[in-house]
């Protein structure tokens, strides 16, 4: 039994899918917050637990299908080869079975918030499995197609409750998109060498290089003022304005630090950084919604 819950974990990436899903639970919330019609729908709880269903059987879907895709390539690196199927604890069939299973249970639920959220989800799988997935291997370019699903979480949280795209919506999924810059490439600068072992190419320049170094800065600069764009248009407040700037600064310093040092401890600093910035950020907004 504990084998089975810690390859289960290892499956579906537990630490990652929890992220995603505390992410889409807490723009679930600000959603609620946000008037239709000039009145405030307030927060529906069965609907936020079966978002949190949804969402996590939706997320584990897509990581099931990055493995069952990757098998051949989670055996040659160090962090991957003990994950249930490169381990042969389980067969491709059976992660692609588990992956349909979650995947149609998990759309269905959400497409019982409503049909946006639904089809948002589906697209989230699609493009993170088929498209995210094979492109590591061929160019950086991965980066910018792997944040597309990955910044859809606060979207898709944020529809589930208020029923369609609005401003607030299309800002939430702009600080995750630009926040995944930062996080991605901090995160491929410390697994760089086992990476390579597998063939993926995703720092800016595929090397540890200076180039890259200065990429990884500027995309912590670029959500500086992405981050103050709630209280830019006026549906943050002074609270989200002043801990985005705050917790952007030290982002941003730790990645000049990088960009100066170039090693591993500094794209660490980096990385860890990026795992509390976002929720943070998403934290103190929700805040600002409740407080007004």
């Amino acid at each position: 039994m504990k084998r089975f819950f810690s390859d289960f974990s290892k499956l579906i990436k537990f630490r990652l899918t929890f992220l995603v899903v505390f992410s889409a639970s807490v723009t679930f919330l600000i959603g609620s917050q946000v008037p239709i019609d000039g009145v405030i729908p307030g927060i529906n709880w069965t609907n936020w637990i079966i978002l949190i269903i949804g969402g996590f059987l939706v997320t584990s879907a897509a990581n099931c299908f990055n493995e069952v895709i990757e098998v051949d390539l989670d055996k040659l690196m160090t962090r991957t080869k003990d994950r249930p199927m490169p381990a042969g604890h389980m067969t491709t069939g059976q992660g692609l079975v588990s992956g349909l299973v979650m995947g149609l249970l998990g759309t269905y639920l959400l497409g019982r918030l409503n049909i946006e959220t639904g089809l948002l989800s589906v697209f989230s799988i699609f493009l993170y499995a088929f498209a995210y997935t094979p492109m590591k291997r061929k160019s950086p370019i991965a980066v910018f197609v792997g944040a597309i699903p990955g910044a859809l979480p606060p979207l898709i949280g944020y529809v589930a409750a208020h029923g369609k795209i609005d401003q607030i919506a299309v800002i939430l999924f702009l600080i995750q998109f630009v926040w995944q810059f930062p996080h991605f490439w901090s995160i491929a600068w410390v697994l760089d060498d086992d990476y390579k072992k597998a063939g993926f190419r995703l720092l800016p320049t595929t090397k540890r290089d200076k180039v890259s170094a200065f990429i990884t800065f500027l995309s912590t600069l670029i959500l500086i003022p992405v981050s103050l764009l709630p209280t830019f248009y006026g549906f943050g407040g002074y609270y989200i304005a002043g801990i985005s700037l705050l917790a952007g600064l030290v982002f941003a310093w730790l990645g000049f630090k990088l960009l100066v040092k170039m090693d591993l401890d500094s794209a660490r600093k980096v990385m860890f950084c990026s795992f509390f910035y976002l929720p943070l950020v998403q934290l103190v907004l929700l805040f600002d919604f409740i407080a007004k």
